[in-house]
């Protein structure tokens, strides 16, 4: 009796030989997991240590014209932010803002009063520290142009607080460390494997077995899912364990993590299909990929926000697909947004989804 021939099976076996292919290969390792689990372990000390200095916001209905206000924005350790007041409210609640200063007109004595609003987020000591630098600039004002007033201000010790969540440096650096692993495995690993299966006729003897094309396709494709999604657990793992990695509704926002992990892997594999097709030879591979990863590892938030950029380049960086990557990431882990909350960015990853692959099946070629 003929035993009619399994495309999954073959499929599967294809998917796992190559799986242990790619854990054998210490390139593969080191750029899914070593690169970003050093920038993690290097981003997630920062800050530990060092001088004091805290990030202020003056109220809009503050007098400025006062000598208080004055003095306290020529404190070497108080920067003053200035943004829009939904972004001052976000940084105040999540800890990056230390506090609001009010400074107005008292119609009696002492002239000024100093009214504070933080956070729950903010550290106890911070926020004691700066009341003490506050009451120190006006002890100074009073001493060298007011000697014989009782004080020019007071710094009231009723402190306004709004609820908050403590953002750490983790929660900004491992959703961009994680897109980094993504971005160059999908483009770099793809471009690769694809381009030395071609090259080493490996393809070309599969088409000697009865195994079709797009299950010899999936089975390759699929090994490289599972070993990045693999480093992903890996690192997300280690980033709440390690560096208190916030994860706001616990398993539920890590398997919405893992959701768009996959969602951006498949994505930027697009481009890597696209790479090991136009590419001569190998020498050819890194320079058509860095075409697409470089910009993408600088302007889309990996290391840093973007806008410390200028207006004109946020326009651009907002058209990357690693941008709306790591703002649905954050949004999702921290903010405690579900994947479909963040739709507009899931969206404009299915564009470029759509794209690269459009162009990828076009270029394709087995040989």
């Amino acid at each position: 009796m003929e035993v009619k021939y399994s495309q999954a099976k073959a499929m599967f076996s294809i998917t796992k030989a190559s799986l242990k292919a790619t854990f054998r290969s210490p390139s593969a390792v080191i750029f899914s997991i070593g690169f970003p689990m050093i920038f993690i372990l290097v981003f997630g000390f920062i800050g530990e240590g060092g001088g004091f200095s805290v990030n202020v916001a003056l109220d809009k209905s503050s007098d400025t014209t006062n000598p208080v206000y004055a003095a306290i924005s020529n404190v070497p350790g108080i920067h003053f932010v200035d943004k829009p007041d939904s972004l001052l409210n976000e940084d105040l609640e999540k800890g990056n803002l230390t506090a609001f200063i009010s400074i107005k007109k008292n119609t009696g004595n002492p002239a000024y009063l100093v009214k504070l609003k933080t956070s729950e987020a903010v550290k106890t000591q911070d926020l004691q520290i700066l009341q003490s630098i506050l009451n120190s600039v006006i002890s100074n004002i009073n001493n060298a142009v007011y000697p014989n007033a009782e004080t020019i201000a007071t710094v009231d010790k009723e402190v306004q607080k709004v609820p908050g969540r403590v953002y750490r440096q983790i929660d900004f650096i491992l959703p961009g460390q994680l897109g980094f692993s993504l971005l160059s495995a999908g483009v770099f690993g793809v471009a690769f494997l694809f381009f030395n299966l071609r090259q080493q006729l490996v393809l070309k003897r599969f088409f000697a077995t009865p195994i079709t094309r797009t299950y010899i396709v999936l089975g390759e494709a699929m090994s490289r899912v599972l070993f990045q999604m693999i480093a992903s657990v890996v690192i997300v793992t280690i980033g709440v364990f390690g560096f208190h990695f916030t994860l706001v509704h616990g398993v539920v926002t890590f398997i919405e993590l893992m959701l768009l992990s996959l969602l951006g892997l498949i994505v930027f594999m697009g481009y890597g299909f696209i790479v090991s097709n136009v590419a001569k030879n190998e020498s050819t591979i890194p320079p058509f990929a860095n075409l697409f990863t470089f910009p993408q590892f600088l302007l889309s938030g990996t290391f840093f926000p973007i806008d410390v950029f200028p207006k004109w380049l946020q326009f651009f960086c907002n058209l990357l697909p690693l941008t709306h990557f790591n703002n649905a990431m954050r949004d999702i882990s921290f903010e405690g947004a579900t994947i479909f909350d963040v739709w507009k960015d899931v969206g404009v990853l299915l564009i470029w989804g759509v794209l690269l692959y459009a162009v990828a099946i076009k270029v394709f070629k087995w040989e």
